[in-house]
């Protein structure tokens, strides 16, 4: 018999949560930087361990220490049927993965006829082989010799120039796209490549030969005009670059490269990476390389010693892993909140964190003011170091983190009411028209983009998300803005309209329908909202259906291509916490069995204070290339993206203290209503 099955009374049940509670705070005491921050490890996927090893080659770094662990590491994540995997239990592997961390190990020097490489190789033959891969792929083929540049997608260096009001202007990209997109034109103009020795070459993915190969992009089903019109286009820009090279007349093109080259070292964070991110850092370096820069010039140096920095590599054994980013930020401010939730703010260890994320306010311009200019900059940015790109999602939670704070004198000697004004400015400039907010930019939502053949590989938009919104809402009521205020009246009208038929909202940012049911119902609470509406009823309607036998929650990443699987998957301690959080914010008397079920879930399954948890619950994108939730029952969906549940166009995330900040707010305020 296990805890949920078991009766217990209200003063053992509380006593029990009260215990957990404490368990969880001690736990994150224990686990505070001495500088007052948290994080947790950004786990993703092997792509990371192998563009970096094959970047190593590109730049001639052979001799680099970190060779030998980043192979260690695509040993060590290797599927059992030869694949790699896009996040923790994918029901398969992904083709993209597979075959960069297939050609990072031969770059290593592992022979073809390895275990390893074998079975890689037989998987990807069972997957239709290279004529499969995406893009970015593609680049990364181009640039060991492995794949003719001619047969990529044709990003030309003059897109710097194009002006705001033109549909194709780079500020119109997401921000990752945007970041990702100016190194790559100059490696697209350029078509730098470093080949493999010869007995390294990827000869075995190429059974027919390379002359039999169709290297051409796959044709997409029922194309539209713009479609046609993109892929006529990059013909055009290829004959256009083969002309150049053969007429000479490259002035105009070594200006536009000049041009990005002062772009790219403009954006170098702090810490020596790029956009907070790994593609941006990677291309940028390569890029700079191409155009002549050594790996001893101080950007490219402070670029490649961020390799070095714990903020971005972790070590395990005789492996390296590189984080496609870090979240010091957002982990900070997150166990602030699940601070307050427990009431442990009077803490020397809350005042240390507070000191820290006031001082990491983002108080200069960034790409988001190139099309809101006279706004002031007051925003909070996700990593360590990335100034170009605060964005709304943590600058929200940031306000909410600062809220009990405001009216302590100490903390208004440092300036908090001035940080909390400049963030709720800055987002009620960062409003979309829609009323929602996006993450990185007002209003990225130019469809059009996502035609373009480079713009494969996931989300090119930044368009609004309820999810983002909802924090921005609690934020806003928690901070006493009247729920008449405009701001909020189209905020409130946004979310209503994105709630899905039977109740859920999509989740953009967190798995799934459970993030984003688990962020809208305690921001409208927060903002006063009547909580006994029919529309909040179906929501915990849902959310009660979905609850499992074990009391606990759980959603696959399956879930943002399967519509069967919304709100279904394997229990997980962060996922429970959401859905908690939800019904506790709405407080129905039905559901108080539902809550003290899933109450139990965490108590049973809380180890040394803290939760374990393997699944991914975060995500970058889900793969739809327009960033926000799109119609699945299409019956061409998977050949339309490219992707099915193991979703090969998405990024998901892993975020190591998901599985306890969350859990300890959902006990925390479970002790309050229960």
């Amino acid at each position: 018999m296990t805890v949920a099955d078991t009766p217990v009374s209200q003063d053992n049940f509380a006593a029990a949560l009260r215990s957990g509670v404490r368990a969880a705070v001690d736990w994150l005491v224990e686990r505070q930087k001495p500088d007052g921050h948290w994080v947790g490890r950004a786990e993703s996927n092997s792509c990371m361990e192998a563009q970096w090893r094959l970047a190593l080659w590109f730049l001639g770094l052979d001799d680099h220490p970190l060779c030998a662990r980043l192979a260690q590491s695509l040993l060590d994540t290797q599927r059992p049927d030869g694949a790699w995997e896009i996040y923790y239990g994918a029901p398969n592997g992904d083709i993209n993965t597979t075959v960069e961390a297939y050609a990072a190990l031969r770059c290593s020097g592992y022979a073809a006829g390895h275990p390893a490489l074998l079975n890689a190789q037989a998987w990807i033959e069972s997957k239709g082989g290279l004529k499969n891969i995406r893009v970015f792929t593609r680049y990364w083929l181009a640039l060991i010799g492995e794949w003719p540049w001619e047969k990529t997608p044709n990003v030309p260096p003059e897109v710097i120039w194009f002006p705001l009001w033109f549909p194709f202007n780079i500020y119109h990209f997401a921000q990752w796209a945007r970041a990702t997109l100016v190194p790559i034109t100059v490696l697209s103009a350029r078509r730098p490549s470093r080949p493999l020795p010869p007995q390294n070459r990827l000869d075995a993915l190429f059974p027919e030969g390379r002359d039999a190969f169709d290297y051409a992009l796959p044709a997409k089903p029922q194309p539209d005009l713009w479609d046609r019109f993109f892929r006529r286009a990059d013909k055009i820009l290829h004959g256009l670059q083969d002309f150049g090279h053969l007429t000479g007349l490259g002035g105009l093109r070594s200006a536009a490269v000049r041009h990005v080259l002062e772009w790219i070292v403009k954006h170098q964070d702090a810490d020596g990476a790029w956009g907070g991110i790994q593609p941006p850092w990677i291309y940028s370096l390569m890029a700079l390389k191409t155009e002549g820069y050594p790996v001893t010039h101080p950007v490219l140096a402070k670029g490649l010693d961020a390799l070095n920095d714990p903020g971005w590599r972790v070590d395990v054994g005789d492996a390296t892993f590189i984080q496609a980013t870090n979240s010091p930020v957002w982990d900070t401010m997150l166990t602030l909140l699940a601070f307050d939730d427990a009431e442990a703010l009077d803490s020397e260890a809350a005042d240390k964190a507070v000191d820290w994320l006031l001082r990491r306010q983002v108080r200069v311009p960034g790409d988001w003011s190139v099309k809101l200019p006279k706004v002031q900059p007051g925003g909070w940015a996700f990593e360590y170091a990335n100034n170009c790109y605060p964005d709304t999602d943590d600058t929200a939670v940031a306000l909410i983190a600062l809220v009990p704070f405001r009216t302590q004198e100490k903390w208004k000697a440092r300036g908090i009411e001035e940080a909390i004004q400049l963030g709720v400015d800055w987002l009620i400039a960062m409003q979309s028209q829609s009323g929602g907010w996006g993450a990185f930019d007002k209003d990225n939502t130019r469809k059009i983009l996502t035609k373009i053949p480079f713009c494969d590989f996931g989300e090119a938009l930044d368009p609004p998300s309820v999810d983002v919104t909802a924090h921005v809402v609690e934020a806003f009521g928690k901070l006493g803005i009247s729920r008449e205020h405009p701001s909020m009246i189209r905020a409130l009208r946004y979310i209503r309209e994105q709630q899905e038929a039977d109740g859920p909202w999509f989740g953009r940012w967190g798995v799934n329908y459970l993030y984003g049911t688990g962020a809208v119902l305690p921001a409208l609470a927060a903002i006063g909202e009547d909580m006994t509406q029919p529309y909040i009823g179906r929501a915990c309607d849902w959310l009660v259906s979905r609850q499992q036998a074990n009391g606990g929650w759980g959603e696959s990443c399956a879930s943002y291509m399967q519509a069967d699987q919304a709100g279904r998957g394997e229990a997980t301690a962060s996922q429970t916490g959401w859905a908690l959080m939800a019904l506790l914010a709405v407080g129905r008397a039905q559901d108080r069995e539902s809550i003290e079920r899933g109450c139990q879930y965490l108590l049973e399954n809380q180890r040394e204070g803290t939760w374990p948890e393997p699944h991914f619950t975060g995500t970058g994108f889900p793969g739809y290339g327009v960033g926000q939730t799109i119609r699945l029952d299409d019956p061409l969906l998977a050949q339309r993206l490219k992707q099915g549940p193991e979703l090969s166009r998405a990024f998901m995330l892993r975020y190591g203290m998901y599985c306890h900040y969350f859990p300890l707010m959902a006990l925390s305020r479970a002790i309050r209503r229960i």
